[in-house]
């Protein structure tokens, strides 16, 4: 098991920095193969293939193994930089300018809002799972915000502080009522990216 989880890319001091590391490594590659078979790419065809290609190995199983460190942070959001450059008409603008004409997000905030829908998954029960494994609701009923707010316990390790049950908290207790009250998943998606916005 111990095997399984080194080869993942965990280590033993249970830093990601060696998943990070493999991640870019892939979708570097796919971009290079992108750069070789297309000779221009304009903003549609752009979005399609980097959706498709190369932000899933930037974000895979994400939830689990989220980085915390500054420089895996920057390192992943390099590749998206260096990607939306593919893009000749784009490549003058600033990343952020980019971003904007591309209709993207940052990776960093595509990870906070991974883990908030995550998050309510778990809460509303759309995933099979029990939300007690992972949360324990805030007792007190006079909180501003949301009535699902949860509870921040302390966490002794510095890796514990990154695990997906501490890191979210911050951010879902953040949220008003009308986003984490929504119906169903695609609603709270769409509530939840006018409230980011």
């Amino acid at each position: 098991m111990l095997r399984k989880i080194l080869e993942f890319g965990l280590t033993m001091t249970l830093k990601w920095s060696e998943n990070c590391g493999k991640a870019i490594k892939k979708a570097m590659s796919v971009l290079g193969m992108i750069k070789r078979t297309f000779n221009v790419i304009d903003c549609h065809t752009f979005k399609i293939l980097y959706k498709t290609y190369v932000r899933p190995h930037l974000e895979y199983c994400i939830q689990a193994c989220s980085p915390y460190f500054k420089k895996d942070i920057n390192c992943l959001e390099r590749v998206q930089q260096r990607a939306t450059k593919l893009v000749r008409s784009l490549r003058k603008l600033p990343y952020e300018k980019r971003l904007e004409a591309l209709d993207l997000y940052s990776l960093e905030r595509r990870r906070i809002r991974g883990d908030l829908i995550e998050t309510f998954k778990i809460l509303t029960r759309k995933d099979n799972v029990n939300y007690e494994t992972f949360f324990t609701m805030a007792r007190t009923g006079h909180l501003r915000g949301n009535s699902l707010k949860l509870f921040k316990g302390r966490a002794r390790l510095e890796v514990r502080k990154h695990f997906f049950s501490q890191r979210v908290i911050e951010a879902w207790n953040k949220l008003p009522d009308e986003v984490v009250k929504a119906e169903s998943v695609s609603k709270f998606k769409n509530c939840l990216d006018k409230w980011m916005n």
